[in-house]
């Protein structure tokens, strides 16, 4: 049966309360926590580092760290601006992405510093397929472009067997979404030629054999794909990490495979706000609110809800605020942050609803609770070592650590 495993995509050292989930997480038996370079620009390493400080040596010693390196956003991304890393590609205005051997050692040195260890126990290439992206993007020959990703893959295998001989790093793999992809797939990144590559590697540098030991992907009850890899993995005597078990994708759309309950003081909240914005000051602002009620039920998932929140609805209430007077703006501040955190809650519940209208094939007849279904599906694949979730509260450790019993 797998393991769970703490990710830690959205956490910070900034929240207490993450630290504290992550603490939560250790003493319950949690063995393996996976992170980035470029999760929350660095806050999830330090918040890991701060976790750790709470537990002995022979504590610590028993947790192994997974982390990756790849990204060149945040800090990255103003130090690339000031000076070039190496084979860049770039993604979006905000998103770069380099494979490069200098890459990686920038990276897993400033890492080593963020979580206080001398050591990374596994070390894995972050989507490597972001090159085959750019080239597609650029309407370059695929072919070229496989065989082109291929030789940086080898490098930077080099380079990280360089570093287990070192002993900066433990062993290392591949983090790909695109693993997760139909063969036929564009976007599919080839991988039955991954431990010949890290054979060379290893022979090149000097080692006995590759530590090439770990993939990580996407697989939950939607996406399924990956599977394949999973158990090609497993036939090769690789450990196999699974990210996303909750959120899942189908025909494009995001679903959010958990059960939200009812906010029961939503519309004590609302009403609230509406009647301190029933004037001719606050008129936008009044509107906006009649908006977001008769539109909670109509978010695709929460994700969806969470980045329309950031670029339409905060932008919107900073507009209608401009020309309150600071000595009211306070207590408007209070009333809105309490609104937006019970619409949250509503947008959640009902994306619950519709999701399990959505997917009645995939769900069947079970009552069970989302989360139930979702994790008792992994749990049951043998090919799946680690399950990687999110746990951003005590409580929510223990709720996911329940499941498996």
């Amino acid at each position: 049966m797998s393991n769970f495993a703490f990710g830690t995509y959205r956490i910070t050292d900034e929240n207490p309360q993450h630290i504290q989930a992550l603490i939560e997480a250790i003493d319950s038996g949690v063995t393996l926590i996976d992170t980035s370079s470029n999760y929350m620009d660095g806050g999830a390493e330090r918040a890991i580092a701060l976790a750790l400080r709470n537990f002995d040596e022979d504590k610590r010693d028993s947790i192994e760290i997974v982390s990756k390196f790849g990204y060149i956003q945040g800090s990255n991304l103003i130090a690339h601006k000031e000076e070039a890393f190496e084979d860049v590609v770039m993604f979006s205005d905000d998103c770069y992405h380099s494979i490069s051997t200098s890459f990686m050692k920038d990276q897993l040195f400033k890492s080593l510093s963020r979580l206080e260890q001398t050591k990374i126990d596994c070390y894995l290439v972050h989507n490597p397929e972001y090159f085959l992206l750019d080239a597609l993007k650029r309407k370059k020959d695929i072919d070229e472009a496989l065989d082109t990703m291929y030789d940086r893959i080898f490098d930077v295998f080099v380079g990280l067997e360089e570093q287990v001989k070192a002993g900066t790093v433990g062993s290392y793999g591949i983090s790909s979404n695109s693993f997760a992809k139909e063969n036929t797939d564009v976007e599919f990144l080839p991988y039955e030629d991954l431990i010949t590559l890290a054979d060379k590697a290893s022979e090149f540098v000097g080692n006995n054999q590759h530590s090439f030991t770990t993939i990580e992907l996407p697989i939950n009850l939607l996406e399924t794909e990956g599977l394949k890899c999973a158990l090609w993995a497993k036939e090769n005597g690789l450990r196999v990490l699974t990210n996303r078990p909750l959120n899942a994708q189908k025909e494009e759309l995001m679903f959010r495979l958990a059960d939200y309950d009812e906010s029961q003081e939503y519309f004590h909240h609302l009403n609230e706000l509406m009647d301190v914005c029933d004037n001719d000051d606050l008129k936008p602002l009044y509107n906006l609110l009649q908006q977001l009620d008769e539109n909670k039920h109509k978010f695709g998932w929460l994700g969806d809800y969470d980045s329309f929140l950031y670029s339409q609805i905060i932008p919107h209430i900073k507009t209608s605020l401009e020309n309150i007077e600071e000595a009211n703006l306070d207590g408007m501040l209070k009333y809105i942050d309490m609104f937006l955190g019970e619409y949250r809650k509503m947008v959640a519940y009902e994306c619950s609803k519709s999701t399990r209208i959505s997917l009645k094939e995939e769900l069947g007849t079970s009552d069970m609770p989302l989360v139930k279904i979702a994790i008792d599906f992994l749990l049951q694949e043998e090919s799946i070592d680690y399950i990687l979730v999110g746990m951003r509260s005590p409580s929510y450790v223990q709720d996911i650590l329940s499941l498996k019993y």
